[in-house]
């Protein structure tokens, strides 16, 4: 048998090799996968260590080109911004659900141009320290502790090298409701420099859950003619309503989010609508029907007075003053969610999360992600230190 190359090599690596596993990296397989892939197809497949160290070649060049991607994007916020200050979006996944993860990662998004401007992936597990073998030359774990506090240390590492390592200092936080992230940073540029701002639709999703507990909690609570899964989620529905129609306007958006919850407690037994907004364009029909001279017929029966005063207290606590003026910023908070989780899914699209990674895959995966996602492939394509590695020059 005579063996032949069909692309050049580099040092002693040939370049289709290092092809071979970018593209396994990108549809979310490793080793195992290729293996399989190339011996089911009567092809010869490189051993495990040759594997590893076209991976952490790869990994060199990506990692590299990722830094440069979210240092263009964070010179695209200062140009857009005109300033060093900025806003973003902080959140924290992990590759297994709940918080007994061994992997995960922490990202910030910006809100001005929706690019992850930085990033830290986190790993509990060393493959080297916990067998106790010696190899210096080797990708360790870079996190001791819970996985829950993860996203924490993440966040404070990321805020701590904004200003040396992309010029700019994350003032506004926004983040999940977890205010521990928000904790640690808070004094990072001095006292009380980075303000939280409340994502609206987690707020949003507290009137919920929040109201679900309760009636979890309190027998009689629920049932028909009662506070009902329909009433919670109209309550939820009218609560996120409120808050978004008076985005810049934080006592008309007490008076909303206040009149939402007795118009959707009335009935025809007892309307409470006097202070719904009144006129002919108004979103309450009672209101409307007033305005127009006609009389408004209800044929919902509204909730008993008990049940009206038991769920009060609960939802009055989201209509505090101090909460709902970190929501007047007028950001586009479904777009920050979609963000999150759009960049999220991306990461574990490369890592899937029924298959555990080490230290080193999961930082050549969230890294690929980072390009991709900022740039989609052009961003890991036309990379010069990605090129070099696998040795195309006109993608």
């Amino acid at each position: 048998m005579n063996g032949f190359t069909s692309t050049a090599k580099i040092g002693r690596k040939s370049t289709l090799n290092s092809l071979l596993v970018l593209g396994l990296r990108l549809i979310g397989k490793g080793f195992t996968a290729g293996k399989k892939l190339l011996y089911t197809v009567n092809l010869p497949f490189m051993s495990k260590s040759t594997f590893r160290r076209h991976e952490d070649q790869l990994l060199k060049a990506v990692r590299c080109a990722a830094d440069k991607n979210m240092k263009e994007a964070a010179t695209e916020v200062r140009t857009k911004t005109k300033t060093s200050s900025c806003g973003v979006s902080v959140d924290g996944t992990w590759q297994r659900r709940g918080h007994n993860s061994l992997n995960g990662c922490v990202s910030a998004i910006s809100i001005d141009t929706g690019k992850v401007s930085d990033l830290e992936p986190m790993s509990l597990y060393c493959r080297y320290c916990d067998k106790k073998k010696n190899n210096d030359d080797h990708v360790c774990s870079n996190h001791v502790g819970s996985s829950a506090s993860m996203e924490t240390v993440g966040a404070y590492r990321i805020f701590d090298r904004s200003k040396q390592c992309k010029r700019l200092k994350y003032t506004k936080y926004y983040g999940d409701g977890d205010s521990n992230g928000f904790n640690a940073v808070k004094d990072i540029y001095g006292p009380d420099s980075v303000e939280k701002l409340e994502c609206i639709g987690h707020v949003q999703k507290r009137v919920g859950s929040r109201l679900r507990n309760l009636k979890k909690k309190q027998k009689g609570l629920g049932g028909k003619g009662k506070l009902t899964d329909k009433l919670i989620d109209k309550l939820q529905s009218y609560y996120g309503i409120a808050i978004r129609s008076n985005i810049g306007n934080l006592q008309n958006m007490q008076s909303a989010v206040i009149a939402a919850f007795y118009h959707c407690c009335s009935g025809k037994n007892k309307q409470m609508h006097k202070q719904c907004p009144k006129g002919g364009d108004s979103w309450c029909k009672y209101q409307r029907a007033v305005h127009e001279g006609k009389v408004f017929v209800d044929k919902s029966p509204g909730l008993p007075n008990d049940i009206i005063n038991s769920i009060k207290t609960t939802y009055m606590s989201l209509c505090d003053s101090n909460l709902l003026s970190k929501c007047l910023h007028g950001k586009n908070n479904n777009e920050r969610q979609n963000n999150n989780e759009s960049f999220n899914n991306v990461i574990w699209t490369i890592l899937p999360k029924e298959t555990f990674v080490e230290m080193q895959s999961l930082t050549l995966g969230v890294n690929i992600a980072v390009l991709l996602f900022n740039s989609e492939y052009l961003g890991l394509l036309d990379d010069d230190d990605v090129r070099s590695v696998i040795g195309t020059r006109n993608c």
